[in-house]
């Protein structure tokens, strides 16, 4: 193919995104230079965090630029290379999706082996998801066996791993909080010890009824009111592994939540955000344990996939929406 077709940000969101923040724009496939590698995508992911990467604030990560490309996590096939060690027909993993066909240095792909699983699960289960999970739980909440531990969005991407891993590690009992009845049962069939769906009530009440004894990790997918009700139900020297806030991704105003901080004091808790990118030294250690653990078959994963790169911002605005199950990706 000659042409090559990608998403741009079109405006800057005001509140939650809508479809005429992005445009599907028609270029050229782009040649390599030396050094330099052409991918032709084949799956890119669509993740919570790229929400707050379109407003023009100095964040951990630089915001996306208008009337240019965005990027994500993506996986293809190498079509063209001038770089050496990287031949077409390789399977990369890269950072450049939300387009079809991908330019960029070599140093920035990591090749892969599409025998091992499929392609798709190294941007979730094998990826930077399934490290997000492994790393937040056991190196910043340092969960111990015997601990009982509480996930919100636990039927997301991080938090469906989050809790298997917690089982699989020990832990006494695991809770997680989704958005509907039917992720409540998917949970469940996780081996998720209890589950409860959010609106149905107050999640501070629904946490109290799931863990009496109270918590002693909470791996925070959410923010605002799930935070405030995981403080309030944390243990003695309680930990919080903070990942995303997504409840608040949208909105214009402070949140209200949490109130209760000042128990942090009293409790004696620690409180931690995290990125992924700066526990790379375990990169080696979680893909020998989870490849493991799908080879035995210890633990599952979901992907919600849409088709269609025009698609892809449809699906990023369904992640916000709390549409998919596990995680969500673009088949490009």
């Amino acid at each position: 193919m000659s042409t090559n077709r990608e998403i741009h940000l079109a405006s800057r969101p005001q509140g939650w995104p809508t479809a005429e923040n992005f445009r599907l724009v028609t270029t050229e496939v782009p040649t390599p230079g030396p050094g330099q590698i052409v991918v032709r995508n084949q799956f890119m992911s669509v993740d919570p965090y790229m929400r707050g990467r379109m407003n023009d604030v100095k964040s951990y990560v630089p915001p996306f630029q208008l009337d240019a490309p965005l990027d994500g996590g993506a996986i293809g096939e190498v079509v063209a290379s001038e770089a050496e060690g990287i031949k077409p027909g390789d399977t990369v993993l890269h950072g450049l999706g939300w387009r079809e066909y991908a330019l960029l240095d070599a140093k920035a792909a990591r090749k892969v082996d599409p025998s091992l699983a499929p392609v798709s699960a190294y941007l979730s289960v094998l990826g930077m998801t399934g490290l997000t999970a492994y790393a937040g739980l056991l190196d910043v909440a340092a969960m111990k066996p015997g601990e009982t531990v509480f996930v919100s969005g636990a039927a997301g991407a991080v938090g469906s791993m989050v809790g298997q891993i917690a089982k699989l590690r020990g832990a006494s009992r695991v809770i997680g909080s989704a958005g509907s009845a039917a992720k409540v049962e998917r949970l469940k069939a996780l081996g998720f010890d209890a589950a409860f769906d959010y609106h149905d009530g107050p999640v501070r009440e629904s946490l109290k009824a799931a863990a009496p004894g109270g918590i002693d990790v909470y791996f925070d997918n959410v923010g605002s009111e799930h935070l405030e009700a995981a403080i309030s139900a944390l243990n003695l020297h309680g930990r919080v592994a903070i990942c995303g806030m997504i409840a608040q991704y949208n909105s214009s105003e402070p949140p209200a939540a949490p109130r209760n901080l000042a128990l942090v004091i009293g409790k004696r808790l620690t409180l931690r955000g995290f990125l992924v990118g700066d526990h790379g030294h375990l990169r080696d250690q979680f893909v020998q344990e989870m490849s493991g653990w799908l080879r035995d078959g210890r633990i599952s994963y979901d992907e919600t996939v849409v088709d269609g790169i025009e698609n892809a911002p449809a699906a990023f605005l369904g992640v916000l929406r709390g549409e998919n199950l596990g995680k969500m990706l673009v088949r490009v």
